[in-house]
């Protein structure tokens, strides 16, 4: 079982911790300097829909040493189970933080995933924000399971401290269920489209859209073809929690 750091509730089966970003950095060194392997998981409603599904993604949630709460959704979620959480803690934000702590305290930072020359780029942009961000290496590559093992061998030789996987879930999760252990890397983070967001190649949405959480909307504008997984996070989620009603458990 994961350590427990925080509060944590159960959304529809799916632990989500109540952190703050900060709390959240905090949790991470605490990971690092343990010297074990932990998995870090930015929940949204699309991983908790499709772990109704999918045995194997619901065990790989349920298994997370730390579940950030990410998205407005995940908030309105736990504030009608009676269980409100304090704070979002998104990939981007996350990702943000961890650089500028990783400069200070010296971690190294692998950017595994996205489209081709996106992680290079997001690499790079994060080291010009923080002169003395360690990275240890980047790499497009695929989830496929034929990948792995050559995969596995460029990391390996990086000893890398952090290692950020923007396959998009759940292949992202399940990808660093399957390899983390073999890479023996203390924090491993799927962290989606946030690749995409630090470099621009998505435009990020207007902050008046954060503020109402209407994030949603703006994907959906530049990004048609998600129309499918926008009508699971802001339709089908919602729909599954109010018939799940006031069930869900806080877990300590």
């Amino acid at each position: 079982m994961p350590e427990r750091h925080s509060q944590r509730i159960s959304i529809l089966g799916v632990p989500v911790d109540d952190v703050t970003e900060s709390e959240s950095v905090t949790i991470i060194h605490g990971f690092i300097q343990s010297g074990t392997t932990h998995q870090v998981i930015t929940v949204n409603p699309e991983f908790i829909m499709s772990a109704q599904t999918n045995s194997t993604v619901l065990r790989v949630l349920q298994s997370a040493h730390l579940s950030t709460p990410d998205g407005s959704g995940i908030l309105w979620a736990a504030r009608y189970l009676g269980h409100p959480l304090r704070e979002r803690v998104t990939g981007v934000a996350l990702v943000e933080l961890l650089a500028s702590a990783a400069a200070r305290h010296g971690w190294s930072m692998f950017f595994l995933g996205s489209a081709p020359g996106v992680a290079d780029r997001a690499a790079r942009i994060l080291q010009h924000r923080h002169p003395t961000l360690r990275v240890s290496g980047y790499y497009a590559g695929s989830p496929s399971l034929d990948d792995e093992a050559h995969i596995r061998s460029i990391i390996a030789a990086t000893q890398t401290d952090i290692l950020l996987v923007a396959y998009g879930h759940p292949a992202q999760e399940l990808w660093i269920h399957r390899n983390q252990q073999l890479l023996a890397i203390p924090v491993a983070i799927g962290i989606g489209g946030t690749f995409d967001e630090l470099t621009g190649a998505v435009p990020p949405a207007p902050i008046w859209m954060h503020r109402l959480g209407i994030k949603w909307l703006w994907r959906l504008l530049i990004q048609p073809s998600r129309i499918g997984r926008i009508f699971t996070a802001v339709v089908r989620f919602p729909l599954a929690v109010i018939r799940a009603g006031r069930s869900s458990q806080i877990h300590r």
